[in-house]
């Protein structure tokens, strides 16, 4: 493809989806934003269904350029967990016949890639604390690190949502006594106006609180910690324990824990650098991975799948397309 031609780069999560039109010179073309996706919940086709009317917008910003299908698809996207699902989802993209070919990763590679630098092998790994939890990592030759995170069946522990529930657990118990006392009884109920750990129970279940909300009880775990709550500290404490966990099994898979190699951070949790969920994290990795590099990156996932179409498509990284890229995001 060289510097000519275009592609759609996809980072689909749960919560929500970006599509970007790129040109294999840098320049982007189009970008929408849509909801989330979740083909686990929907089916496969329903859940690409949500990517059309995106799809469309970024083709319509293009202009002429954008008429007729593009090149590649480069798409990272949540629940691309096992390999059946991988390849229902790209023969689904496909058969919509917006690209030429259409590549189908887990959206952790997408924050990977964002993260890592544009010439050389790509070493690395990457964990995402969001909505979920993931970690994916690339090793020499290609080698990759990966985890089912399917939830707790796969042994997964930490993510927006489930810190969310983990707290709305810990404050019941303690409202009736079955659990120890903590500032989350209430903080949680108190954040929708509500008086009682009760009132917040029967108004979850009633959904007269929606589902889609309770993820806006995650900063509350992470403030009632911070004014020195404990059992908010041993929950912020596991979350650390866990990602370090992630990234230093994935780097020893690797083989690279003996290398000063990057762990990509990212997703909205840990974006934010709260300081007793850094800290702690650091730290541990510090112990556990003391030549591994931790960077935090900010810039949409996005990014990290148009990176990817141009890696695909061969441009030269002399030719200024990357660094023109990046800047579009920067």
């Amino acid at each position: 493809m060289g510097l000519t031609g275009t592609a759609l780069a996809i980072d689909a999560g749960n919560s929500k989806t970006d599509v970007a039109l790129v040109a294999m010179d840098g320049r982007v073309l189009g970008r929408a934003r849509g909801g989330g996706f979740q083909p686990p919940m929907i089916g496969v086709a329903r859940a690409v269904d949500v990517l059309a009317p995106l799809v469309a917008s970024v083709l319509a910003q293009a202009g002429p350029t954008g008429s007729g299908p593009v090149d590649h698809i480069s798409a990272f996207l949540a629940n691309a967990d096992l390999p059946d699902e991988v390849t229902g989802l790209t023969a689904e993209i496909a058969r919509r016949g917006w690209a030429g070919t259409v590549t189908v990763r887990n959206d952790t590679f997408a924050l990977l890639r964002a993260g890592l630098p544009d010439d050389g092998e790509p070493l690395g790994v990457a964990v995402v604390c969001g909505a979920g939890i993931n970690c994916a990592g690339l090793g020499r030759g290609g080698a990759t690190a990966r985890f089912p995170s399917i939830g707790r069946i796969s042994g997964d522990w930490g993510g927006g949502h489930f810190l969310a529930e983990e707290a709305l657990w810990h404050a019941a118990r303690a409202d009736d006594g079955r659990g120890a006392p903590t500032e989350l009884a209430r903080a949680l109920p108190a954040h929708f106006r509500l008086r009682t750990m009760p009132e917040l129970i029967e108004a979850l279940h009633l959904r007269r609180i929606p589902d889609a909300r309770r993820h806006e009880l995650t900063p509350l775990v992470f403030d009632v910690a911070s004014a020195g709550d404990s059992l908010a500290r041993e929950i912020v404490a596991r979350q650390a324990e866990e990602i370090a966990l992630l990234a230093t099994v994935a780097l020893r898979r690797l083989d690279l824990l003996s290398e000063p190699i990057p762990v990509i951070l990212g997703g909205g949790v840990l974006a934010v650098r709260h300081p007793l969920l850094h800290d702690r994290l650091t730290h541990l990795l510090t112990e556990r991975a003391p030549k591994a590099v931790p960077q935090v990156v900010t810039a949409p996932p996005v990014l990290g799948a148009a990176l990817d179409a141009l890696d695909r498509a061969g441009v030269p990284k002399e030719a200024g397309a990357y660094e023109r890229l990046r800047g579009a995001w920067a």
